[in-house]
């Protein structure tokens, strides 16, 4: 099974909480506070892997978590991190935000690794709170929650050349006698239901990836048939061969049908219709009627695109194609990356110091990531606890914000779930 395109679910590792405890040794009457931090939430990687050439693995699990770091404990002693994770993906993977739709890393180069969601950082221990007026803190802050996103892998084949044109006209017949790749072939439509991959090796030391998409049918573009999961794949060649059946058999117009399939390439990427391409008139060994193949080179030429002429069964003209062909990829740029608009993304926690504000029924509501934050780190049943807490909300800027919003002496506040009694 081919499978280029899925959907999981990923979380980075949560921090460790930090520890409240107080040094009890013999002969020492009021130890100081000695609460350990706790331990880094696992970071979540992609990497390359060479063995892999498929998404199918990721239909079967779908959900991928790093480990949590561990808490901290008393004497000092901070909490173990927690393992990264690091997922495998093949060659040419595209790693998308699934909500937003923005690409997060293009894993097209080998070894390559990316980070993508870091883990929560631990919390840390009494032991960092106390101060000359607050000797006993009897508070710790809770480890950041890890990230949780839903993702899309993308897999994009990476060949130098891809075998464009109409089902049925010998792509997969061209593949097999060119490279060692053994795509089913028949001669009926939609034979092709999965990108196949071949590697030509010439005579002279030169070698160059050849992609057979599958059939590209009018209506492609929006989607038709299987439209665009086939040109998606198209995107990064560097060269196209347009196979097209000149032999008359199924009473196709060569010309309609070239012109056909450049306008699906166009509607779905311009950039993709300006690729360089060759076309390959194919089945030449069975031609009813020349004048097919005329038109065909005479439109070649208005146009100035460079036309050879095969049989993919007998194997005439294939030798010169390909040895032009390993010509031209020589002067052609890689296209093996996707550009990343906007610059890549990399999630961080500290992103979540948002808050919102809104009144309910006469009760000023605060929520968002970073009360929420605050909330998780400290202990409101502990006096010394909840004037960190209210110290923590004023570098925020809530108490400001609650002020502008019209808070007065005496109004109820809600901080997330715990109801205060506003006062100046």
């Amino acid at each position: 099974m081919f499978t280029d395109y899925v959907k999981i679910i990923v979380k980075s590792g949560d921090g460790g909480n930090g520890a409240v405890s107080f040094r009890r040794e013999k002969y020492v009457a009021a130890g100081g506070p000695d609460g350990g931090d706790g331990g880094k939430g696992g970071n979540v990687y992609f990497f390359v892997d060479p063995n892999s050439n498929t998404l199918v693995d990721f239909r079967f699990k779908k959900k991928f978590k790093a480990e949590n770091g561990k808490n901290g404990e008393g004497a000092h002693r901070y909490g173990k991190s927690g393992e990264d994770l690091h997922i495998g993906v093949p060659i040419g993977t595209i790693i998308k935000d699934a909500e937003t739709g923005m690409v997060l890393a293009d894993l097209s180069e080998k070894d390559q690794e990316e980070l993508i969601l870091p883990g929560g950082m631990g919390g840390k221990g009494n032991s960092h709170f106390a101060t000359s007026t607050r000797q006993a803190p009897r508070f710790s802050q809770d480890g950041e929650k890890g990230i949780e996103k839903e993702l899309i892998l993308e897999l994009k084949l990476l060949a130098d050349v891809g075998l464009v044109g109409f089902p049925n006209v010998g792509k997969s017949t061209f593949l097999s006698r060119t490279t060692s790749a053994t795509p089913k072939i028949a001669n009926y439509h939609f034979t092709t239901l999965e990108p196949n991959l071949g590697v030509v090796k010439l005579d002279y030391g030169d070698s160059f990836v050849v992609a057979d998409i599958p059939g590209i049918i009018e209506g492609a573009s929006e989607g038709t048939g299987l439209g665009l999961e086939f040109l998606r794949h198209i995107e990064r060649t560097r060269l196209l061969l347009h196979v097209i059946d000149v032999s008359g058999q199924e009473g196709r117009n060569p010309v309609e049908d070239f012109n056909t399939i450049n306008a699906e390439l166009k509607k779905y990427s311009e950039k993709l219709a300006n690729r360089k391409q060759i076309i390959v008139a194919n089945k030449i060994d069975s031609m009813q009627d020349e004048t097919l193949y005329q038109e065909l080179e005479k439109m070649a030429k208005e146009k100035q695109i460079e036309i050879f002429k095969i049989s993919a069964v007998t194997g005439e003209g294939i030798d010169a194609l390909l040895q032009h062909v390993a010509n031209v990829l020589k002067t052609l740029p890689k296209e093996d990356v996707v550009e990343i608009t906007g610059g890549r993304k990399l999630y961080t926690l500290k992103e979540e110091a948002a808050f919102t504000i809104t009144k309910e029924d006469g009760i000023f509501v605060v929520d968002g990531p970073g009360v929420q934050k605050v909330m998780r780190r400290v202990n409101l049943e502990d006096n010394e606890s909840y004037y960190y807490f209210q110290k923590c909300l004023d570098e925020l800027g809530v108490n400001q914000a609650l002020k502008e919003a019209g808070v007065k002496e005496g109004d109820t506040v809600k901080v997330v779930d715990w109801e205060l009694e506003w006062y100046n």
